[in-house]
């Protein structure tokens, strides 16, 4: 076995999938863009994924090993930015999420931070030599939960929920016993009605009116109503490119970000919406393979973390659309217009090569 990397070993299939979903992303944003004030967007996506795929293979040659030992420093770094957020981020919608950058660009730190979390979680359980006990699950439930507090009260819930499936696959893969699953559970439905209680109007809102979006057409309802119109006229075929009633005609909210799916299934219908599944699917059986061939219990971990945040992105967002999920603002990998989320893509994709690379390394 060789002691050096080569990009013989680099996942270029993975890759393939990763860049037609970039490239059917840019052509969305801009049938979704042109001809109003976000006309140049696809090309700041475009400069995004460019950055993205350079700091893929950048990330990719740094051993992983050396990140793991120090993601301690990482994580609190991660912390740090999103308290500065909530201090000196810039308001839009009624939350401060995002950073101005120069050039008129922005950076949502909470993107990134879900991928401090991944490795944080893998390094904690590839330390793990024992059973797992509750000060283990308690420990690993704040590694998690204090980026997504922090990331909840500014506020932004759907971007919070992401953090949740990084921590939950690493206790699945890291032994937890169906008794303390079972705690954990009633602990959850116990607390549900005391965060309802909490929770502002229209937070309660999203979270219902999924279900009877009819009741309040123009209201709360609008998005999934107007999303359900566009998904189901786009057919088999679709309208075509730049031809969608609905998201050219500005009725389709939020076309070019959370409901790039609608969008898509509109202009190019079932057949369109089809391949962008088998696409995502794709990806995440290249990863899930990745991961059972990884060099170590860490990479292993690393990777399954990766495959559950993007799973949780994508069946949370196409569920959204369709009306089967509440409308959480839940970005759609790659397809949905945001630099963060395009950053923490290719970021989480430059780890897995870094894994995968280092396979057969002494």
């Amino acid at each position: 076995m060789s002691r050096y990397i080569s990009f013989r070993d680099f996942d270029w299939l993975l890759f393939l999938y990763v860049i037609a979903l970039a490239v059917i992303g840019v052509m969305q944003v801009y049938s979704s863009t042109a001809g109003t004030k976000y006309d140049a967007f696809h090309v700041k996506q475009m400069y995004w994924i460019l950055v993205g795929v350079g700091l893929m293979f950048i990330l990719s040659m740094v051993n992983y090993v050396a990140i793991l030992e120090n993601v301690h420093w990482f994580w609190v770094g991660g912390v740090v930015t999103l308290m500065a957020v909530l201090v000196v981020g810039q308001r839009y919608l009624g939350a401060k999420r995002w950073i101005r950058l120069p050039g008129g660009f922005h950076m949502q730190p909470a993107e990134w931070v879900k991928l401090v979390v991944i490795l944080a979680v893998a390094k904690f359980f590839a330390d793990l030599r024992r059973e797992l006990t509750w000060s283990d699950i308690v420990k690993v439930g704040l590694i998690g939960g204090v980026p997504a507090l922090l990331v909840l009260v500014e506020p932004d819930m759907g971007t919070a929920l992401t953090y949740v499936p990084a921590v939950l696959m690493g206790l699945l893969l890291g032994g937890i016993r169906f008794k303390q699953a079972a705690v954990l559970m009633l602990a959850f439905f116990l607390m549900a009605p005391l965060a309802w209680h909490h929770m502002k109007p229209y937070q309660k809102a999203r979270l219902t009116s999924f279900m009877h979006p009819e009741d309040d057409p123009q209201g709360s309802g609008y998005q999934v109503e107007q999303s359900k119109i566009a998904v189901g006229s786009g057919g088999i075929w679709g309208k075509g490119f730049r031809k969608g009633s609905q998201t050219q005609g500005a009725f389709l909210p939020f076309a070019y970000t959370d409901f790039a799916f609608s969008a898509v299934s509109e202009e190019h219908g079932f057949v369109g919406a089809l391949i962008i599944l088998l696409l995502y699917f794709s990806v995440l059986m290249r990863l899930i393979h990745n991961a059972q061939t990884a060099p170590d219990r860490a990479g292993a971990f690393v990777i399954m973390g990766v495959v559950a945040v993007l799973s949780f992105h994508i069946l949370v967002n196409i569920g959204m659309v369709v009306g089967f999920m509440p409308v959480t603002g839940i970005p759609l990998p790659l397809l949905s217009y945001g630099g963060s989320s395009v950053l923490f893509t290719f970021l989480s994709l430059g780890i897995v090569q870094n894994i995968r690379m280092r396979r057969f390394v002494n």
